[in-house]
């Protein structure tokens, strides 16, 4: 098995640089090569402790832009004050407790979430976080929108990615260097939102053979 080495040079570097995580670098790797975040940007972090993509999230929306993050921990002390962050459970939050006001709209979803994890079925339980943050995009998301996600890899991505294919213009699947070698996490960015396209509902799924009966409450980031 090969040995997790917990201070690399994205940690070292992360320390050095002022970001609360490692996970900082994902992001910006993913947003270079993507243009997810875009100056003045109202943006919505899923899962955001400890809180190292709303400060990438910050920087590149600019003055202009909006961060609100939601997490069932608190974030770590220390962000800029034009953050908003939320402590509950997304699943169970209604899109007026995080939108500004009535009838608006992020312009960008992110995710860096991951299922409690339990070494059997993980990869199923993270598709169908997954599959529960694209049935909610019509309450969050602006047409022409953007989402980045993370996900498990694993034989029902290909599922996911249909799904998301039926709601985005422009939808791709990468991995950035700053995930560790071990790490079977996946990232889906979709471009150009289209609200109402999605006919391939979470219930509609195949589930694929060999997956697990239940997820296992709770998620992480």
């Amino acid at each position: 098995m090969a040995k997790r080495v917990l201070h690399d040079r994205y940690f070292k570097q992360a320390k050095r640089e002022g970001y609360l995580a490692r996970s900082a670098y994902k992001l910006i790797e993913l947003d270079d090569r993507r243009h997810v975040i875009r100056d003045g940007d109202w943006v919505l972090d899923l899962g955001c402790s400890p809180g190292s993509w709303l400060q990438v999230a910050s920087e590149r929306v600019g003055p202009d832009g909006l961060v609100v993050g939601i997490d069932l921990k608190p974030t770590s002390p220390g962000l800029p004050r034009s953050i908003r962050t939320v402590i509950g459970d997304f699943t169970e939050t209604g899109a007026n407790e995080l939108l500004p006001g009535p009838n608006e709209r992020f312009d960008v979803v992110l995710s860096d979430m991951a299922p409690n994890t339990s070494g059997h079925g993980d990869h199923f339980r993270s598709v169908r976080l997954c599959e529960t943050i694209v049935d909610r995009l019509d309450e969050f998301l602006a047409p022409g929108g953007r989402i980045l996600m993370k996900v498990f890899d694993g034989e029902a991505l290909a599922d996911l990615i249909k799904r998301c294919k039926g709601c985005f213009a422009d939808v791709s699947v990468l991995k950035p260097k700053a995930s560790r070698d071990v790490s079977v996490e996946t990232f889906i960015i979709g471009l150009g939102y289209r609200p109402g396209r999605d006919r391939h509902r979470r219930d509609d799924l195949r589930r694929p053979r060999g997956g697990p009966p239940a997820p296992v409450e709770g998620w992480s980031s």
